[in-house]
């Protein structure tokens, strides 16, 4: 009787899915799928070099679409309007709900859930690793979300995702929660609706972002930071552990504290990232002209700024304009200003 019912569900998850046109993806994601293999099962003949494997406790509904090789484990969920592409292994206990569009070679670890059945869809690039219990592109925690809006989420490529961490969809139709490309996201992390982020980022463990957080290029928190709605986290800025950021972060900068302040450049980071040694020294003299200036007549932060905006060897390096644009662009209407600092002289 066992033997027979194994079977039975053998059967089932062989018809349960079909190949995966690449005309239903935008290329940017999906690329891998064959315009030949359209409407073939991937049990047939035509896949036999890379068949996919289904396990019998798997419920994967016959509507689903799923690429070549794709592994599906022990008591996994796919729903009737995911799309899986080429490669991607969901390991025991994951789970796709809704319009969930999941690229080439991603790996969902146990426990993962990606996508809801709400309104919209999440759209997951190539080679993303979604973590241990992690879970992505469900409802947002907005009250002004209406349960009929449409909300969407969009990953791009080369993410490692860690256990436990949450990302949700947009609050609204017109707007979506963005991941960019190469990005560690470790655990525990919190990614509110509507967030921008930017590609190589490192968020250490447990860092909380707000609903409508912009995260540049490059930028690396330490572990339980937390930043306020519709902050701006410049390109190569750095936070130090446990800082709650409420202002802007500038491009290049370093910030710490429990009310977090401008501490100096990220040295170390820009180092890291090959930025010239004459780089480097430009971006110290430009800092210290804006935010360590000593003296009694050194004016407000505005003439300060001004100051340095007029200084033709200073402007000529491409990283002071872009550090004194960053901060240009925090005082703009709907801005938070950037963090303080500790030499605030005169304003």
């Amino acid at each position: 009787m066992m033997s027979s019912l194994f079977l039975k569900l053998t059967a089932l998850s062989r018809r349960s899915s079909r190949i995966l046109p690449s005309s239903v993806f935008h290329p940017r994601f999906f690329s891998g799928f064959a315009e030949e293999e359209q409407s073939v099962n991937v049990h047939s003949s035509n896949t036999a070099t890379n068949p996919c494997f289904i396990h019998p406790t798997a419920i994967v509904h016959p509507n689903a679409l799923i690429g070549q090789g794709v592994s599906i484990g022990p008591f996994c969920t796919v729903s009737p309007s995911a799309k899986l592409g080429n490669g991607c292994q969901l390991h025991p206990g994951s789970h796709i709900f809704g319009n969930t569009y999941i690229g080439d070679n991603c790996m969902m670890m146990a426990g993962a859930i990606v996508g809801d059945d709400y309104p919209g869809c999440t759209v997951i690039g190539n080679n993303n690793i979604i973590g241990h219990h992690a879970v992505i592109g469900v409802k947002c925690q907005d009250l002004k979300y209406k349960l009929e809006d449409e909300c969407f989420l969009e990953i791009g490529d080369n993410n490692d995702i860690r256990e436990h961490t949450s990302i949700h969809r947009s609050s609204k139709s017109t707007d979506k929660t963005v991941i960019g490309d190469c990005n560690l996201i470790m655990g525990s992390c919190h990614i509110a609706h509507d967030c921008k982020i930017g590609n190589n980022n490192i968020l250490a463990n447990n860092t909380l972002l707000a609903g409508h957080v912009v995260v540049e290029d490059y930028v690396h928190t330490a572990g339980a930071t937390v930043v306020h709605q519709f902050c701006h986290l410049g390109s190569f800025s750095f936070l130090g552990g446990g800082s709650v950021v409420s202002q802007d972060v500038p491009k290049y900068t370093m910030v710490a504290g429990e009310r977090a302040e401008l501490r100096g450049l990220n040295l170390v980071g820009l180092t890291r990232r090959g930025f010239s040694s004459a780089e480097i020294r430009s971006l110290k003299a430009a800092y210290r002209k804006i935010f360590m200036r000593a003296d009694t007549n050194a004016g407000s932060f505005e003439d300060r700024l001004a100051e340095v905006e007029q200084h033709e060897e200073l402007t000529c390096v491409p990283a002071v304009r872009a550090m004194l644009q960053s901060i240009r662009n925090s005082f703009v209407e709907d801005r938070r200003g950037i963090c303080k600092f500790r030499h605030w002289n005169g304003s």
